[in-house]
């Protein structure tokens, strides 16, 4: 009897979750679809009409928004600044969350706390810092100076350090009597067993590269630097706010993001697990 209530109960609440889960999505969505439904829009038609769909879709918003500035050379540099940021910051993490999960060293466990806690240090903060840096090394307007300060991730450590911890150390005992050191052992044995957790840890160090602002934004001078969010911005500047074109450019600039979360949404879930991992 208790079963049979307990499934009547959960019967009657599956119509309210579904509901809940439709509007949470309509919630998230409506922000995309008013920015594609903008980008086919007028110029007057964004603040003459309280339409929602264009009247009339003016696709050619879109070549014309791409090529009013050069978008190709935006978007090479959002491309080799974001694989540089995921090959440094998965060749950094993986190395310290090793060390940090296997290797038993004098302040380990402080020196991972110290870690820790940088990552409470609001990121703007930091921005002049780093810039007198770049500055100082004459790095300004220059991929050194784009890339060199977003090679390591904290939160990419504490990731690797996670799942670090969850590899059976007998492997690495076997390992260590054929003759493997800690820098074999590494290699041959822990890292092919983490690729779940690297997928996951570039996955993430790409789309937020992909979709830097500030700091490609201060530290960029010239248009053949820029980065796609940047030369999005560059439209409040110089078209007096297209949104139209501003827009159009936005969609483009998604595109990547959503096809790759659509194909790879399984290791944003696994992220999620890892960090729960103690």
């Amino acid at each position: 009897m208790r079963n049979r209530s307990a499934s009547f109960a959960r019967a009657r609440a599956a119509p309210a979750r579904a509901a809940l889960l439709v509007l949470a999505c309509a919630a998230m969505a409506a922000p995309f679809l008013w920015m594609a439904a903008t980008s086919l829009m007028g110029q007057l038609e964004v603040f003459a009409s309280a339409r929602i769909l264009p009247e009339t879709p003016l696709w050619s918003n879109y070549p014309e928004a791409l090529t009013a500035q050069p978008f190709a050379r935006y978007f090479l540099n959002s491309l080799v600044f974001s694989v540089a940021v995921v090959a440094g910051q998965v060749g950094t993490a993986t190395a310290a969350g090793y060390a940090f999960a296997r290797i038993d060293f004098p302040g380990r466990d402080r020196l991972f706390m110290l870690f820790l806690a940088t990552m409470m240090v609001p990121a703007v903060i930091v921005l002049i810092p780093r810039f007198l840096m770049i500055d100082a090394l004459g790095w300004i307007d220059s991929y050194q100076g784009l890339i060199s300060t977003e090679l390591v991730s904290v939160w990419g450590i504490f990731l690797m350090r996670q799942y670090f911890r969850t590899v059976p150390r007998e492997l690495e005992d076997a390992a260590r009597v054929d003759g493997a050191g800690p820098w074999r052992i590494f290699r041959s044995v822990a890292l092919p067993l983490a690729r779940p957790a690297v997928a996951t840890l570039a996955l993430f160090a790409f789309i937020d590269a992909w979709k830097n602002l500030l700091w490609p934004l201060l530290v960029t001078r010239s248009m053949e630097m820029r980065v796609v969010e940047v030369g999005i911005a560059a439209f409040h500047s110089t078209y007096e706010i297209n949104w139209p074109y501003q827009m159009a450019a936005g969609v483009v600039a998604v595109l990547p993001i959503a096809l790759l979360f659509l194909f790879t949404q399984r290791y944003f879930v696994r992220g999620i697990q890892l960090e729960g991992i103690r």
